[in-house]
């Protein structure tokens, strides 16, 4: 038999084949999505009824991150070391308090730690139990880990970040006088495992979630589950520490800051209020079709009981604040409408608790970072809430 080659057409560069038709995994996966997602979103009724289902969603949810695997805190204890304190040049305007830069080094798991700038005004905003008001800062991806969000500035990666993506939260907070926690997660900065520990701009900018997946998956965890397990013990901390308030106590994240601050204050009752700028996507639109996204955002069988807006419900009554780039790449291809949906959900269990007013959705201009656009007037408004 002879074969012959006439339905082959190379591809522009002479070297592959020219493919017109490809019978890719999407189609097929978004409607497995669709017809089998979302089963453990609120069913319904009362107040009495979603704080059942309130609690029972928690518990699955940290199930599914791995938490039944982690070593609880009453075994593992914190063992801080402040191993660093500067101050922070801070030439903003003259009204602004100086800031002491501390870097503390906490045990979150046995032989894992942990390290988190504390950035400290000498003229802090204070809580109705006389205490320092506190914020954590989790970063996101692209900014080196806490450099970015405490401000290490005078390091030209770290400076180029800051101005693309507005990353210095955690400086911008502690300049208007609130204490910021700006811990590395696992994978990034201080953390990096072997593959990314070296010194040229790429590695450092980025983090190891990838290679965390590959080792954390098959022994029951997700790369989520660990990076909240150990915000989770930042919170220990604050408590064990006892100089700032717990009463107020926030979380406050951009991108993949905002996805830790979601999940933590979604399973953390110690979280009195959160701030989740660059995060509160659909995951059809946002992981699911685009499917490129950091391993750190697939938690293993979620996508069957909840989608994001049904985690962000979690946090009702407590204050809330949600940030939404109209023109962010991640909102996918129907754009910030797929935010606002997951805000709808939201909304439903804060309107059904009767604390609506605390819920607050931001629409900023221009592409994936932080705006300022309202955010300061909502952070106060949620000193007063608490």
């Amino acid at each position: 038999m002879v074969l012959h080659n006439d339905d082959i057409t190379l591809s522009g560069n002479g070297r592959t084949l020219h493919i017109d038709h490809y019978y890719d995994a999407l189609p097929g996966m978004l409607r497995r999505y669709d017809r089998a997602s979302r089963q453990a979103a609120f069913p319904g009724g009362d107040a009495r009824d979603w704080r059942i289902w309130q609690t029972g969603l928690r518990e699955r949810l940290r199930t599914l991150l791995g938490f039944d695997l982690m070593e609880s805190a009453g075994q593992c204890p914190l063992n801080p070391r402040v191993t660093q304190r500067v101050r922070v040049h801070d030439d903003a305007d003259d009204d602004s308090p100086g800031i002491v830069r501390e870097r503390i080094l906490i045990q979150v798991e046995p032989d894992v730690w942990m390290p988190c700038y504390a950035l400290i005004p000498n003229r802090p905003r204070t809580g109705a139990d006389g205490r320092p008001l506190c914020w954590l800062c989790p970063h996101g991806h692209q900014g080196g880990g806490k450099y970015s969000v405490a401000g290490v500035h005078g390091i030209p990666a770290i400076d180029n970040a800051i101005r693309k993506f507005n990353y210095d939260y955690g400086l911008q907070l502690a300049r208007r006088g609130y204490v910021a926690l700006c811990p590395d997660a696992r994978g990034f900065g201080e953390r990096r495992d072997v593959r990314l520990q070296k010194d040229d701009e790429r590695p450092f900018l980025r983090g190891t979630c990838a290679q965390l997946a590959h080792m954390a998956e098959p022994l029951g965890l997700t790369v989520a589950g660990l990076l909240v397990w150990d915000l989770m013990r930042l919170v220990d901390y604050v408590q064990e520490r006892g100089e700032w308030s717990m009463g107020t106590l926030g979380c406050f994240g951009f991108s993949g800051g905002g996805m830790q601050t979601l999940w933590l204050a979604a399973l953390d009752d110690r979280i009195r209020r959160a701030f989740i700028s660059g995060y509160m996507y659909g995951v059809r639109d946002s992981l699911l079709t685009m499917n490129g996204n950091c391993s750190c955002n697939y938690v293993p069988g979620l996508w069957n009981l909840v989608d994001m807006g049904d985690v962000g419900s979690l946090i009702a009554p407590r204050p809330l604040v949600v940030q939404s780039c109209v023109d962010d790449h991640l909102n996918g291809p129907r754009g910030v409408v797929n935010a606002d949906e997951q805000v709808a959900i939201i909304r439903s269990a804060y309107r059904l608790l009767g604390s609506e007013e605390h819920l607050t959705h931001l629409h900023a201009s221009g592409e994936h970072h932080f705006d300022e656009s309202g955010v300061w007037d909502a952070v106060s408004a949620s000193d007063r809430c608490l």
